[in-house]
């Protein structure tokens, strides 16, 4: 019976272990798992989640896709971005939309901010300029 409980403990703990889903971005204090930066943007900030649940903040998506050149990105189960116009919002990154506009400054310099729909990612455009990518064409921006 003891060695009934104690297996029951162990498989307990490995489900809750790889829980694979996002964990809330602590502004004013989360660093920035490429560059170190603190997070402070509410709009440009990025997490992504491996299949075993551990998670990786970025301040800005450009952090986050210039880290993906040095991981396998077989192993990530979540890609998040912020959507620029619902501050603090994460989202998901492969069906956002972004735009690359240097009337939108992001916090590294990139220019890059993601949208949660094409409406508001082609308002900004016109208001702002640039380019407007997908994911997949954001990743082949970013390869190395």
């Amino acid at each position: 019976m003891r060695s009934r409980g104690i297996l029951f403990g162990f498989f307990t703990v490995l489900v809750f272990a790889c829980n694979v889903k996002p964990q809330p971005i602590e502004y004013g204090s989360d660093g920035c798992h490429f560059c170190s930066m603190t997070i402070v943007d509410r709009q440009h900030a990025a997490q992504m989640v491996t299949e075993k649940g551990k998670t990786f903040k970025f301040d800005a998506v450009e952090c986050m896709m210039n880290h993906l050149k040095e991981i396998d990105q077989g192993t990530v189960a979540l890609f998040l971005v912020n959507d620029y116009s619902e501050p603090g919002e994460l989202i998901d990154a492969k069906k956002a939309t972004y735009l690359i506009s240097e009337g939108i400054p992001s916090p590294m310099g990139e220019f890059l901010t993601a949208f949660g729909n094409d409406a508001d990612a082609k308002n900004a455009k016109e208001g702002n300029g640039g380019d407007l990518y997908s994911w997949d064409e954001l990743l082949n921006r970013f390869k190395p």
